[in-house]
């Protein structure tokens, strides 16, 4: 058998996901944040695109988002981990709170002798409604990173310990803990260490008190030194902050060498320090939650599911500039360019448009299987998997998974991201209908805020009560979202109730 080269012709089929298409399958995926750049960006590229005015008729809730599940941890708990989930849902994150994209400088006002308030350098009054939003005159917030550098300007005066105090506050984490190697920036800069340290403790005593702290001890020890509470009790209970985690009081009282009385005292005061300083002067901006789809109820008993008019981009394809620039064009080069931005415009307004009703679907299927949990709360939350609505819908499952990512309800309920609706099931006793992981760890939540001082319940305890009431689950599985929940162990909940018990009596 001889070999050679031969040419042969076969036709094949395969799937060839082209860049258009794979950039509408990353548009399902964008939340409201990345889908405002990516337009931006268009628009910016592409000199066909134009941004149209969202739709403001959409109806919105007047109340502040709700937090699904809201944690709330004991108030010892909050002092040991410094970077729990209850510590970020209390930081403020109104509207109020939010920065215009564009403020521009607001004129400043001076009150005339008739009393109307005009603008300064004219003499036009200013009527009621120039004057309705009074947040357009009042100063921008000073971040963090603002104050700490006013401090350092204030605080040194060679430049090189300017320099040091500046790349110790580039360090600092969001909490205003300095998470660093005083060694290596000693390295970094080419200086001394004892220069880095005597920058450093300079720093330490910059406001708010706590900041440029390297453990959550010396945190608490630098506001407790400006009360001029710092003790030696008070520094031995600093020094056993692992013993207060667990709870241990009695290990506490013995180590402090105080009573009871005055134990309870100094939790008191432990309890109304900040664990995290740099959070009030935070120098990231949360953005508010901008919900995609809002859910009101409907005349006839039903949930009426439409699109958030404000969370809804509209892009316009200028028709009148292409014409004009078609028929001015008389390069072959210039006229494929316009051809080629015509095309892009066009695809983004169909793939806009398209996720705007796959979202819609997506929603509408979610309310119509939560219906229970939109009247009665989370204890009627219903198990629910992205195949299940993949398949009701006629959809892929990839493709509800990369819709409901980033993507936010507004019920009568609050603002529930998508992804909350999809929990695992657990099954019943005797065979029943299934119970949803989550109103799970709800119903486990409320058996634990019911606890009395004497009666605490242990993970089996737990596990009997939920028996009782028609949901089988392992103890492991009990302490599993216990866990997960923040929520200490049974031991722990008792010496804490006994405390704060005692402390109410005094």
């Amino acid at each position: 058998m001889s070999l050679s080269a031969r040419l042969q012709l076969r036709q094949s089929q395969s799937l060839v996901m082209t860049p258009q298409l794979m950039q509408s399958i990353r548009l399902l995926q964008f939340g409201q944040a990345e889908l405002d750049r990516f337009i931006d960006e268009e628009v910016e590229r592409n000199p066909l695109i134009e941004r149209g005015e969202s739709d403001t008729g959409a109806r919105l809730a007047s109340e502040p988002d709700v937090l699904p599940d809201e944690i709330v941890d004991s108030p010892l708990a909050l002092l040991v981990e410094a970077d729990s989930a209850a510590m970020a849902s209390a930081m403020d994150t109104s509207l109020h709170n939010v920065f215009p994209d564009d403020p521009g400088r607001a004129p400043a006002l001076s009150p005339d002798l008739t009393g109307q308030w005009k603008s300064a350098g004219s003499g036009v009054p200013l009527s009621g409604a120039d004057l309705n939003d009074l947040d357009a005159f009042a100063a921008a917030p000073v971040g963090l990173d603002d104050r700490i550098a006013e401090q350092i300007a204030l605080s040194f005066r060679t430049a090189g310990d300017r320099l040091i105090a500046s790349e110790l506050a580039d360090l600092l984490d969001e909490c205003g803990y300095l998470r660093a190697d005083l060694d290596e920036v000693a390295l970094r800069l080419g200086a001394e260490r004892e220069d880095v340290q005597a920058v450093l403790a300079v720093c330490q005593r910059f406001e708010p008190t706590g900041i440029f702290a390297r453990t959550l001890a010396e945190c608490l020890s630098a506001q407790l030194s400006v009360k001029d509470r710092l003790d030696p009790a008070m520094a031995a209970l600093i020094d056993n902050l692992d013993l207060l985690a667990r709870r241990d009081f009695i290990a506490l009282r013995t180590i402090c060498g105080v009573g009871e009385d005055d134990l309870i005292d100094m939790l008191s005061e432990i309890r109304r320090l900040d664990p995290r300083p740099g959070v009030q002067l935070n120098r990231a901006f949360t953005d508010a939650i901008v919900p995609d789809v809002v859910v009101t109820p409907a005349a006839d008993g039903s949930w009426q599911v439409e699109l958030n008019g404000e969370a809804l981009p509209r892009v316009l394809v200028d028709q009148a500039y292409v014409a004009r620039v078609s028929a001015a064009s008389s390069d072959n080069k210039e006229k494929a360019f316009v051809s080629e931005c015509l095309a892009n415009a066009q695809w983004l307004t169909r793939s806009l448009d398209q996720r705007a009703k796959t979202i819609l679907k997506v929603a509408s299927e979610i309310i119509r299987r939560q219906d229970a949990f939109l009247v009665h709360g989370v204890s009627e939350l219903r198990p629910l998997n992205l195949k299940t609505v993949a398949d009701a819908i006629g959809m892929h499952e990839s493709t509800v998974s990369r819709v409901t990512s980033n993507k936010y309800l507004l019920t009568p309920r609050g603002t529930f991201e998508m992804r909350y609706f999809f929990t695992a099931a657990l099954a019943a006793v005797e065979g029943g209908q299934s119970h949803s992981a989550e109103a799970v760890r709800h119903r486990i939540r409320q058996l634990v805020e019911s606890e009395a001082v004497d009666a605490v319940f242990s993970d089996d305890q737990i596990v009997g009560r939920l028996q009782q009431e028609g949901i089988e689950i392992a103890r492991r599985t009990v302490a599993k979202y216990r866990e997960a929940m923040n929520i200490a162990s049974s031991v722990q909940r008792r010496r804490e109730k006994k405390a704060l018990a005692q402390a109410a009596c005094l």
